[in-house]
């Protein structure tokens, strides 16, 4: 069965031609999904009852179901726990900031990468998502909020990556003028590092912002904490990245999770500064949250403010990320998890 909100505006007409709609109904069905964000399609009033019918018997839209939601009494964080139709959850956050509101989705139900400091990849991969759904976390946000999205970040559970082919049809039709039309440059996209992709997404030329977990500043370090770097070396993922920024002239983010004694001290941040010199990037060092199923620690406001410094002191730009909804588990893949195993308990 197709599912209408993940096609483009010209497949949204060739299927009207298909049902023996005229091709106007295409426009105006994408506005109602992508622009006044319905949720269904009793909310779209000027459509024709027998068209809606159509659309019932041969597609589908997939939308998300809000199951749970959290807010920090911190900083007004709030998590939302969404179910798909197959009953998988996924988790979306919103952060709101001086500059706008920002919303970090998922874009798989579970992950496979298996890195040892993240929540997400506990129990493995239960599907990626489609186009639509990663949209629908947006959508119903900023529909229940009435706040407008400005800025998303695909750093939630999943590797986005892993996903590309719906991530990439899913970043067309966000910045799509006839849609909420989110700047490119307002998008942030995480990946572990599965450098063919790399290769691909700077093909395109996209104006995105692309951030690699790096997490270690050797190879020897990097496959203690992450299982794709058995498979990619820190150097091959170098290469891609300088061939993005060769297509893109985007500078790079590299996020760097500090986890005490482990990647935290004062030489591991001059290896990091000798690998990234001359580079085109910033560095988002993130302390580590800790989860019961691993035994890493948050390195010391201390540590982590050397780190920083060493960094800077070598023109290597570096931001401390601000821990948003902390008393709300808003750490990548803590809230599903509790959620799941409670359901399953």
């Amino acid at each position: 069965m197709s599912d209408i909100k993940s096609m483009t505006l010209q497949e949204l007409e060739q299927y009207m031609e298909e049902i023996g709609e005229q091709k106007f109904r295409a426009r105006q069905l994408y506005e109602w999904m992508h622009k006044k964000l319905a949720r269904n399609l009793d909310e779209m009033t000027n459509l024709p009852k027998n068209l809606k019918q159509k659309i019932r018997e041969g597609a589908g839209m997939l939308s998300v179901k809000e199951v749970k939601r959290f807010t920090s009494r911190i900083d007004g964080t709030a998590k939302f726990l969404f179910e798909l139709y197959d009953g998988s959850i996924i988790e979306t956050v919103l952060m709101k900031y001086r500059h706008g509101n920002s919303v970090c989705i998922s874009s798989q139900a579970g992950c496979r990468m298996g890195c040892r400091f993240c929540a997400s990849t506990i129990g493995g991969l239960t599907r990626s998502l489609e186009p639509s759904e990663l949209l629908d976390q947006i959508y119903h946000i900023q529909h229940t909020t009435g706040e407008r999205v400005s800025n998303v970040v695909v750093m939630g559970t999943g590797e986005p990556f892993d996903n590309f082919d719906h991530l990439i049809r899913f970043l067309e039709l966000l910045t799509n003028e006839q849609g909420l039309h989110i700047s490119q440059r307002n998008i942030t996209v995480s990946t572990c590092g599965l450098v063919p992709k790399i290769y691909e997404l700077a093909e395109k030329k996209l104006q995105i912002t692309l951030a690699i977990s790096l997490h270690a500043p050797n190879d020897e370090m990097r496959r203690e904490l992450m299982p794709i770097a058995n498979q990619y070396s820190i150097k091959e993922i170098m290469d891609a990245c300088d061939a993005y920024i060769a297509a893109t002239n985007r500078r790079i983010t590299f996020e760097y999770s500090l986890v005490k004694g482990v990647n935290d001290r004062p030489e591991h941040a001059k290896m990091l500064i000798r690998l990234l010199k001359g580079r085109l990037c910033h560095v988002n060092l993130i302390p580590v949250n800790p989860i019961d199923e691993r035994d890493y620690e948050q390195s010391s406001k201390e540590s982590i403010y050397e780190f920083q410094h060493l960094l800077e002191k070598n023109h290597i730009r570096a931001t401390v990320r601000r821990e948003m909804g902390r008393d709300i588990n808003a750490a990548c893949g803590q809230l599903r998890k509790s959620y799941v195993e409670n359901m399953e308990g």
